[in-house]
């Protein structure tokens, strides 16, 4: 029988994991169950041992996505479940999520509809995301971004290496699953509202955000990104070489500057493209 290791990132979440723990332990009694504290100052550590659940505490606070590691590589469990400390996912869907994910799966992913947002601006960015990484793979991704996903320990592992120290992990380990043909599933469930406040800033983390678009098309292939955009810079120059033969009568350097961009971008894109199937070569 596999072993369950539950991975809970948590700074500053007392409030939220003196409710949670208990009901996570009555749900799933066998689990190791593991907190991440990443440099809390509330009293996490010490609702923890009240609760006897592990506690890894760091002196600073050095990310959600360093927290997921460090609870990773401690965890000794052949699935593990990563979920929020903040009280938003439900421990019964737990359960749920461990049934899919015997089914055949590699990483089952809890996806939140859209009462489970936080906000209409960050509902709107991930739809988008959603929207490009379906495209991307090929393979319909219902919540690109949500925290809550069960995987098998193993596989996981594979990708600690590429995974940020940020917030962008969910993002990171879905798409190098794709990459690795690495079975993945999507389960509905409710996301309550979380306790406390956000550690998301939308102007501190609105461009980390963005850039996360981005990544989507580097872990998976760079060229779907770089070929559009070269093509984009080819038809430029060659309409501005049309507009310019037909009142001029002559090639201007814009035309000349468009093309090169193209070939510069595409040129980058085949790079980026060898670099990513280095990046996954290991996993083969």
């Amino acid at each position: 029988m596999n072993r369950l290791s539950i991975i809970l990132p948590a700074r500053n979440e007392a409030a939220a994991l003196a409710t949670l723990l208990p009901t996570l332990r009555a749900a799933q009694p066998g689990a190791e169950i593991i907190v991440v504290d990443d440099g809390s100052t509330d009293d996490t550590r010490e609702i923890c041992a009240s609760h006897d659940v592990g506690c890894l505490s760091s002196p600073y606070s050095m990310g959600n996505g360093a927290a997921i590691k460090r609870g990773a590589r401690a965890a000794s469990g052949d699935i593990l479940v990563f979920m929020d400390g903040d009280g938003q996912h439900d421990p019964a869907d737990v359960a749920r999520l461990l049934e899919k994910l015997e089914q055949g799966y590699d990483m089952v992913v809890g996806a939140r509809d859209w009462s489970g947002q936080a906000g209409v601006g960050r509902g709107v960015a991930n739809g988008l995301y959603n929207w490009i990484a379906t495209r991307m793979t090929g393979h319909q991704v219902a919540d690109l971004t949500s925290g809550f996903r069960a995987v098998r320990a193993d596989k996981f592992r594979e990708f600690l290496h590429l995974l940020p120290n940020g917030f962008s992990y969910p993002t990171t380990s879905t798409m190098a699953f794709f990459r690795s043909a690495y079975a993945v599933a999507y389960l509905p469930i409710k996301a309550a509202q979380r306790v406390g406040r956000s550690h998301i800033r939308p102007l501190r983390d609105g461009l980390r955000f963005l850039l996360i678009i981005f990544k989507i098309a580097t872990l998976y292939s760079p060229l779907k990104l770089f070929v559009p955009a070269s093509a984009v810079f080819f038809l430029l120059g060659c309409a501005n070489y049309a507009w310019t033969f037909i009142h001029t009568g002559r090639l201007t350097n814009m035309s000349t500057l468009l093309w090169s961009a193209a070939v510069i971008v595409f040129l980058i894109g085949l790079i980026s493209e060898q670099i990513t199937a280095l990046t996954y070569r290991r996993n083969v």
